[in-house]
């Protein structure tokens, strides 16, 4: 797989923050050696994260993320230093853009604090030093550049590349449990809700694993399974299924062959299994009146048999026998209070890297309110949990 076609959610987060008018947009064309953020002497040009995937030499795949400024004035601008703070969420390094003629602002000093609470890395990125008559020495964490002439822009790449070389996920989906020359079946539906011409991320990302791996793959739709099964001359180690066929699937798959759903390939990969694993018992005890969060990470168009908005809430609704209110989130958005909530279910998070699902959890933790994840919950709701997990030890 080339650099460029490794998925957003599996490269490094960089984020450029800083005040109005510090340079941020102007520094981040300056790195990238592209035209990525919009640059004016306007205050305030830049009002909303924007976000660039891309190579950046001589790191790697990273995506690029410039904030508005975080000294924006009015409730538009209070909206606009949200936004900016909310990809603290998902950052593996950050850039604190600033004038090279000042101290630290206060703000600027707040947002130093932020990256030492949440433990962010970060560089202070001294811009517009062609702007005084020596450049002072660069020192720890702290570089003098300049956007305009290209004063140390090399420099400011090499110290990005030098405190993020750690950050890649060396993680597997299922090599641990999946040797070479392993047979496996992935049961995949193609009705309304998949997307037209291609497969979903996680489908993607398991069936290029066990390409590495060496592993033999076949791929069904559920219809297919009994007579993919009866084909093979021994049975497949495992069967992974898509998380809204699990009922079917369990049905047809003898019970010594391992069964388990991508959605929870993906509690493992991106979260903590265990963690969504004993928070889908809390829908043992919803009340009447409870509210339920239903959040997925992609903003995909939803289909009338949508398996968030439509068949899981349908699901919980028969399996609790209470009437609950259903509320539901997607990309970017998740709520900073959770307390309203008797439970949250989250999608498999493929479109969100790892740090900002830890963030996810971490949120749901602090408010004590159990959250699960797609797979683990239906898997608990057709009667098949334990069945699902033992793959994994749990």
């Amino acid at each position: 797989m080339s650099l460029n076609q490794v998925v957003s959610a599996e490269r490094v987060h960089i984020g450029f923050f800083g005040l109005r008018n510090a340079g941020k947009s102007s520094l981040v064309n300056a790195v990238t050696g592209q035209k990525l953020s919009l640059v004016s002497d306007v205050k305030g040009t830049t009002t909303d994260p924007v976000s660039k995937a891309m190579e950046l030499l001589p790191l790697g795949p990273v995506v690029i993320i410039d904030t508005p400024g975080i000294d924006d004035e009015g409730e538009l601008g209070a909206m606009r230093v949200e936004r900016a703070l909310q990809t603290l969420s998902k950052i593996h390094l950050a850039v604190l853009v600033t004038n090279a003629a000042d101290d630290l602002s206060p703000l600027e000093n707040e947002l130093v604090k932020a990256f030492n609470e949440r433990k962010i890395p970060y560089i202070i990125a001294k811009n517009k030093v062609d702007l005084l008559k020596e450049i002072p020495q660069s020192a720890d964490n702290t570089i003098y550049v300049s956007a305009t002439n290209g004063t140390n822009i090399n420099e400011l790449k090499e110290k990005i590349a030098a405190l993020t070389k750690d950050v890649a996920n060396d993680k597997k989906i299922l090599a641990d449990i999946v040797l070479h020359g392993d047979k496996v079946i992935l049961v995949v539906p193609i009705d309304e809700s998949a997307p037209k011409g291609r497969l979903i991320l996680p489908q993607q990302q398991t069936i290029r694993e066990l390409l590495e791996i060496g592993a033999t793959t076949l791929i069904v739709k559920p219809e297919e399974l009994p007579d993919a099964l009866d084909s093979l001359k021994a049975p497949p180690k495992l069967v992974i299924t898509d998380s809204q066929s699990f009922g079917e699937v369990s049905k047809i798959v003898p019970e010594d062959i391992m069964l388990t759903s991508f959605s929870i390939l993906f509690a493992r990969y991106k979260g903590d299994l265990e963690r969504v694993v004993k928070g889908a018992f809390a829908l043992d005890n919803l009340k009447n009146g409870d509210k339920v969060l239903i959040s997925e990470g992609c903003t995909h168009h939803r289909q009338c048999k949508d398996i968030g908005s439509v068949k899981i809430p349908g699901w919980v609704r028969a399996h609790s026998g209470r009437e609950l209110t259903f509320e539901f989130t997607s990309g970017g958005e998740f709520p900073n209070d959770l307390s309203r909530y008797a439970l949250v279910i989250h999608c498999g998070g493929c479109m969100l890297n790892e740090k900002e699902m830890q963030s996810r959890l971490k949120k749901a933790d602090n408010a004590n309110i159990p959250i699960t994840n797609y797979g683990i919950a239906i898997a608990h709701m057709h009667g098949i949990l334990k069945r699902s997990v033992k793959p994994f030890g749990i």
